[in-house]
């Protein structure tokens, strides 16, 4: 019976002092990153925050149909939106409209489908 060996891994132990020291206080993460990001790993938050990265603004309702769901469900996805700053409302008479926050979330939204839509199986960046 074989053990599996990774191939992405080093088979050796070492690092770059002067690299790990340079980016070792470099790379805390402020706080709240993650929770963009964890909102928007939801497949129906994703589909809603490109919904709006697509027109100005929506009502609820419209968020509703766009994505086939109750007006209750879609309500729910924009307040997480909108609690993690990625999202904006406001109330018209009875009427909610979302927007994005801004365009830095229009941004990453765009990016990350674009980049979605190039990827391909088994692709690997280009050097790499």
């Amino acid at each position: 019976m074989s053990q599996y060996q990774p191939t992405d891994v080093c088979e050796i132990f070492c690092y770059d002092e002067a690299k790990v020291n340079r980016l070792r206080g470099q790379t805390e993460v402020p706080q709240g990153i993650s929770s963009i990001f964890k909102a928007l790993a939801d497949d129906t938050r994703f589909r809603i925050a490109y919904a709006l990265s697509l027109e100005d603004e929506l009502c609820v309702c419209d968020v509703a149909n766009i994505i086939g769901t109750t007006v209750a469900n879609a309500s729910h996805h924009l307040r997480v939106l909108r609690n993690n700053g990625l999202a904006s409302h406001r109330k018209e008479g009875k009427m909610v409209f979302y927007a994005l926050a801004d365009a830095h979330v229009k941004t990453i939204i765009r990016m990350a489908f674009d980049h979605s839509q190039e990827m391909r199986p088994n692709a690997h960046p280009a050097g790499r």
